[in-house]
């Protein structure tokens, strides 16, 4: 099967970077990708995302604590954006769908070629649910060591902020963090990973000043907005079938009959 095929069959289509289509958040990074490889919808550019990041073996309380804030910004209208790895990636993206939210995976290998292959589920929930995979690798790239610590840009460069929700001395979230601060974006580390034994890397931050946050309502608060004053959920929920997600890829002349196909049959990861 030609790449082009595989594309159609798949729903993948590549936005350039001076697409309306490309979120606008990334493109003020100082390297955006020249184009991303999307499966899904994109994210709603008039809406704000966070990132969350954070170990690939975290504690009990740290799981904990990035589903229930997955679930609290997808709440309050917030895409969740995050890499699909397992451990808090994968934690953040579930919390964000159970609060029946709009959630971005970012891969460190192109969209075909989903990894860890123990997520393919969690990938095709967020597909279902009007969420996106996204990747500046073209179609057929497995991944490589040295692609996760690339695709980290993107994941801050498409979020307002980022919260580390439990970093070792060594995690690759840090990497995140630290292109979050490159990028002038806000940096929060989760209340859990000050506390863990596996947090040396998030008591770090908090030690060069970085914000602590226990839930979402705390990134509002340093926001100056009033949870009160954010969009109903339930109702903006309703409004789109049970998801908050909002089609905006939907490009005439592109693939947005063909996206609205194949999201409507069981996906072939």
């Amino acid at each position: 099967m030609s790449g082009i095929d595989r594309e159609k069959q798949l729903g993948i289509y590549r936005v350039e970077k001076d697409s309306p289509l490309y979120p606008p958040l990334l493109r003020e990074i100082f390297d955006p990708p020249a184009f991303l490889y999307c499966r899904g919808r994109l994210p709603d550019p008039e809406k704000a995302a966070v990132a969350l990041v954070g170990t690939r073996h975290p504690s009990a309380a740290a799981s904990m604590q990035a589903i229930a804030l997955g679930r609290e910004f997808a709440r309050a209208g917030i895409t969740v954006i995050s890499g699909l790895a397992l451990g808090i990636d994968s934690l953040a993206h579930r919390g964000c769908l159970e609060g029946r939210g709009c959630t971005a995976a970012v891969l460190g290998s192109s969209v075909d070629e989903i990894y860890p292959a123990v997520n393919r589920d969690l990938a095709r929930r967020i597909l279902k649910t009007g969420g996106s995979l996204l990747s500046e690798y073209e179609l057929g790239t497995t991944p490589r060591k040295w692609y996760f610590p690339q695709r980290n840009r993107i994941i801050s460069g498409m979020a307002r902020a980022t919260v580390i929700i439990e970093a070792p001395a060594a995690s690759g979230a840090l990497h995140t963090g630290r292109f979050a601060l490159e990028q002038g974006r806000d940096l929060y580390v989760a209340s859990s990973g000050i506390s863990s034994p596996l947090g040396a890397g998030s008591r770090r931050l908090a030690d060069e000043g970085c914000p602590v946050i226990s839930h979402a309502a705390d990134v509002f608060a340093d926001w100056g907005l009033d949870p009160a004053e954010l969009p109903d959920w339930e109702e903006e929920s309703r409004r789109n079938g049970g998801s908050l997600c909002r089609d905006v890829s939907d490009n005439p002349g592109k693939s947005g009959a063909l996206l609205a196909a194949s999201l409507k049959r069981e996906l072939d990861l």
